[in-house]
């Protein structure tokens, strides 16, 4: 029985287990994230975490304490420097682990383990516009449909274009809606110069 006993041997001796798990932390710290099969990613966060909250405190005592689990000096190496300054601020809670489905030779279940703070996608999408709320969408579309009619009304002819051998001289537009005010303003420039004349003529 297995009363009180909350290890996933993973069916392996204790040897082997620790080389797959030492291994494992090795290629996290090195490539930030791997896929794994769910028990074994469990398991790998339960190892690597305390690792990382250790490299936080950068002295020779915890460079030795995590060398004799990795057993690697490329990854203390990266471990101490990229990724500790990356989870400096971070009080906990270093990796994630998503569910990709079942592989298809032995059906068992993948997962993607991955360090928290090196992900960029996860990133990407904070910098991105804040999208619009549906609510907001059908208050700018009655807006439009309100205005509408209104830009209706306006009487304009659509643009000619006078084409000569091939080549577009001018655009010629007409907008019918200020005539009547053009015609108005004539109208009182020619009232008030025939004013200003006749005084002159007496």
């Amino acid at each position: 029985m297995r009363h009180g006993n909350k290890v996933n041997h993973l069916g392996r001796k204790t040897a082997h287990r620790k080389a797959l798990l030492n291994n494992l932390a090795c290629s996290l710290i090195e490539h930030k994230r791997i896929i794994t099969t769910l028990a074994k990613a469990k398991e790998l966060r339960v190892f690597v975490e305390p690792l990382i909250t250790k490299s936080k405190n950068d002295t020779t005592h915890s460079r030795r304490i995590v060398f004799s689990y990795l057993q690697n000096k490329e990854a203390i190496k990266e471990l101490f420097s990229t990724v500790a300054d990356a989870i400096a601020d971070r009080p906990g809670g270093y990796t994630r682990i998503l569910k990709l489905g079942k592989r298809p030779g032995d059906n068992a279940e993948l997962a993607l383990i991955e360090l928290v703070d090196f992900n960029e996608y996860i990133k990407d999408d904070k910098t991105r516009k804040a999208r619009r709320t549906r609510r907001g969408k059908s208050k700018t579309k009655g807006a439009e449909s309100v205005a509408a009619p209104v830009a209706e009304t306006v009487v304009t002819t659509k643009p000619e274009a006078v084409v000569v051998e091939d080549e577009v001289v001018e655009d010629i537009s007409i907008d019918l809606s200020g005539a009547e005010e053009v015609a108005a303003e004539e109208t009182s420039a020619e009232t008030s110069s025939e004013s200003e004349d006749k005084p002159s003529a007496e």
